[in-house]
Order: C-alpha cells, then sequence, then structure tokens
C-alpha cells in the first residue's frame, strides 16, 4: 500500500484546547460538515475556503453528525438530549427526546427512510421521521450503553453497546437480537458496513477490531498497540475500513482479511474521533485539537 499524505486543516484559531471537531461527515453539498462537542457548534468546510461555524447551545455536545434523506444534516445532542437539524443554509431545528436525559449519540438514516439514533443513558434506540416524530424502542438489558448505530446489509439496524460488550440488531419493528463478543472487555463503539456487506467495528477497551456477519459469526483482530483506543470507523470503498486511534493520536486501515496498517497523524496529541471518506476518495478524520485531517492513499502522479 502507498504511504498516505496526511495534512491537518485547521478550522478555528483555538488551536490545541481541546474545542475542535469531534463527528463528521460528506453534506448533500459536497462540504465537510463536522460537529464541535465541547463547545455547541456544527461546522461546515470545503476545502480552499474559511469554515462556517453555526452555533448552538454551548452545553449541548453535539456527536455524531450524517446527512439526511431529507438534504439537511442530523446530528446527535448528547447532553442536549434533542436531535438536530441543520439545512445547508444554516436553517436549525432541534427535537427533544421523549424520555429525558436520554443521551443520544449514534445516528443512522434507515431502510425506511427515517433516521434511527441510539439512546446512551436510556437503554433505547430512537427513531425519528424528517418531520420530527419520535418513537423509543427498548433494549433487553440495562446499562447497555447502546453507541454508534448504522444499517446493515440485510436491512436491520445494527447497533454497538458499549458496557454490555455486544452487538445488537434490531429489525423495524423492535425487536431485539444480542451477539455477545468473544472479548468480555471490549467496550465496542464505532461502527460501519464494511466494502465486503460484513459489521465491522472498534474495541476501545480491547484495542481490536471487530468483523460480524449478519448472522453474528465474529472474529477479532488485535491492534499492533493494544492501548490505542479505537473510536470510529468508516468503509474506505477500497476493501479497507479506515479507523481513528484516540489514544494514540493516529489512524489505521484494516483489510477485509485483518490485514492492520496505523499512521502517525502531524498533530501532537489530536485526540482524533470521527471519520468518513471525502467527495474526492481521500479519508477525513475530525481531531478535538482543532482541524480536520486529510490522508491521501492514491499514489502519486
Amino acid at each position: 500500500m502507498t504511504k498516505p499524505v496526511i495534512t491537518a486543516h485547521w478550522m478555528s484559531e483555538e488551536r490545541g484546547d481541546g474545542t475542535g471537531p469531534y463527528g463528521i461527515t460528506v453534506g448533500p453539498d459536497e462540504a465537510l460538515w463536522f460537529t464541535v462537542a465541547r463547545s455547541g457548534r456544527v461546522g461546515r468546510w470545503v476545502p480552499g475556503e474559511e469554515p462556517t461555524l453555526y452555533r448552538l447551545d454551548p452545553d449541548c455536545q453535539p456527536t455524531v453528525i450524517v446527512t439526511g434523506p431529507d438534504g439537511a444534516l442530523w446530528f446527535t445532542e448528547y447532553q442536549g438530549h434533542r436531535i438536530g437539524r441543520i439545512t445547508t443554509d444554516g436553517e436549525l431545528t432541534e427535537f427533544a427526546t421523549p424520555t429525558a436525559e436520554a443521551g443520544p449519540y449514534g445516528l443512522t438514516v434507515g431502510p425506511d427512510g427515517a433516521l434511527w439514533f441510539t439512546e446512551l443513558n436510556a437503554d433505547c434506540v430512537g427513531r425519528i421521521t424528517t418531520d420530527g416524530e419520535i418513537t423509543e424502542f427498548p433494549l433487553p438489558s440495562t446499562g447497555a450503553f447502546p453507541s454508534a448505530v448504522v444499517t446493515g446489509p440485510d436491512d436491520a439496524l445494527w447497533f454497538t453497546m458499549n458496557q454490555a460488550n455486544a452487538l445488537g440488531r434490531m429489525a423495524l419493528d423492535g425487536t431485539v437480537t444480542v451477539h455477545a463478543l468473544p472479548t468480555e472487555a471490549a467496550g465496542p463503539v464505532g461502527l460501519t458496513v464494511g466494502d465486503d456487506g460484513a459489521l465491522w467495528f472498534v474495541e476501545i477497551l480491547a484495542g481490536q477490531i471487530g468483523r460480524s456477519t449478519t448472522a453474528g459469526e465474529i472474529t477479532e483482530y488485535p491492534l499492533p498497540d493494544r492501548s490505542a483506543k479505537p473510536h470510529a470507523i468508516a468503509a474506505g470503498g477500497d476493501g479497507r475500513s479506515w479507523f481513528t486511534e484516540w489514544g494514540s493520536g493516529r489512524v489505521g486501515a484494516i483489510s477485509s482479511d485483518g490485514i492492520v496498517e496505523v499512521y502517525d497523524l502531524p498533530v501532537a496529541g489530536s485526540e482524533p474521533h470521527g471519520i468518513t471518506i471525502g467527495p474526492d476518495g481521500t479519508v477525513w478524520a475530525a481531531l478535538e485539537v482543532g482541524a480536520l485531517a486529510r490522508i491521501d492513499t492514491r499514489p502519486a502522479d
């Protein structure tokens, strides 16, 4: 594999203070959209231009952000206990969760055209229509801490259960199946559908990457540095899944057969969290120190 070229792009003058980007996605306008969890903002950036920051409740802690089926950006507010919607022009709408103190975190577009989200504090998976109607589905266990959520290739909602050391599968009617992980203290967080059609996830406590079939057959791959604290993961479109290592200041890639390569980011103590694939095929990671990192794996001309 060609060694990637990694560059950091600062999103504000507040460099290194820990109030930088957290979640990241590509918007329908092909701009990079990101959340700023510790200062309550949502940002938009086109490379080569100045970033635009939209202010929210400063204590709402926006986390995961995705492009919705309606062409707006949707995001969770972990401390605000709301689901937010912002248009590409910056028009903001927020919807409170029915359960107080729910702690919404993960977010994905479901196969039914609604958005589905996890509630860290309430042991629920929620569904919100683009009109803002919310339904909550309880999980069969308490203290599970449901985290990331994606739509699987089987048109079910798959989610990590961070404190239960398991993956969950929820059908659209709310029926839940739980698949325990082989490692007891795994702490799964980030989750994606890989290019091979399997579910790939990170184990932040065990320093591993996991792979699960839709039948719940799980394989785990230890990282070179087991203390790296992998956090988010995204399918790369080239047979690999890319992930952030929050504890080590690195990003890594894992192939479909479990081969791992890791790379240092150019900013010390960068605290990488969210990761996505940009419109040009490069990888982008959100760094809480205040920057977005561009990871270009394409061979030089």
